[in-house]
């Protein structure tokens, strides 16, 4: 299946090399861009992507508000894109907000082409581009510093099984669907089976939002060594 693309960025040759880099791969489609953040609501809402590449600091709307445009939508719009973060700063107050509020994950601009195009499949795919250990520090330090949310997480807790907190923790700490397998000796469909039911039972977008809970609610804190 063709992954569907727009880009939005206010620098028209940046927007120019991502879509050349990314129309060459058989898998992928770019099917529209945009100058800024407004624009590429409109955009998005017109043709429908899988994946929107946006850019965190535009003129008119901002990725942050475009972000959250997309993923928090008015009643009567059904299409929720994935959202990729793009970033010249590898840490940036507005994707950490980003983050919180559905993206999935982020990519520095420098990234290699191959990166690039990494990401879009994985973003894609369902998953969140939480692998470069600068995203954990991203979601680490900005927890630390800012560590009241608007609900108090660690109650929601309660809701979970020692199992399902178990996953949930090796999730923050980095480990993939693999090495959480490993970790905790189960099949990786089970360890699936598990996180699927720890974002519906906290009600979280995806294993972004899964860290970041884990995270505010005191489950694993900022400095803790990998599992």
């Amino acid at each position: 299946m063709t992954i569907r693309v727009i880009i939005v960025d206010d620098q028209a040759m940046v927007r120019a090399g991502f879509a050349a880099l990314l129309s060459a791969q058989a898998d992928i489609d770019v099917v529209g861009e945009a100058p800024d953040g407004r624009q590429g609501v409109q955009v998005s809402r017109t043709v429908h992507p899988d994946v929107v590449l946006m850019d965190v600091r535009m003129p008119e709307m901002d990725g942050l508000s475009a972000a959250r445009e997309l993923l928090d939508p008015p009643p009567g719009v059904v299409h929720r894109p994935k959202v990729l973060m793009l970033t010249t700063f590898d840490i940036d107050d507005y994707v950490y907000e980003a983050l919180r509020a559905g993206a999935s994950g982020f990519l520095l601009k420098d990234a290699p082409p191959a990166d690039l195009i990494a990401a879009v499949r994985v973003v894609a795919s369902g998953e969140a581009l939480l692998a470069p250990s600068v995203t954990r520090r991203l979601i680490a330090d900005f927890v630390e510093r800012r560590p009241a949310p608007r609900k108090n997480p660690a109650l929601r807790l309660n809701g979970l099984t020692p199992r399902e907190t178990e996953v949930l923790e090796l999730i923050a700490r980095g480990l993939s669907n693999q090495e959480i397998a490993g970790h905790l000796v189960l099949a990786e469909q089970t360890v699936k089976t598990h996180i699927g039911r720890v974002l519906g039972k906290l009600d979280l977008r995806d294993r972004a939002q899964a860290v970041i809970f884990a995270y505010e609610a005191g489950l694993v804190r900022p400095g803790d060594s990998r599992a």
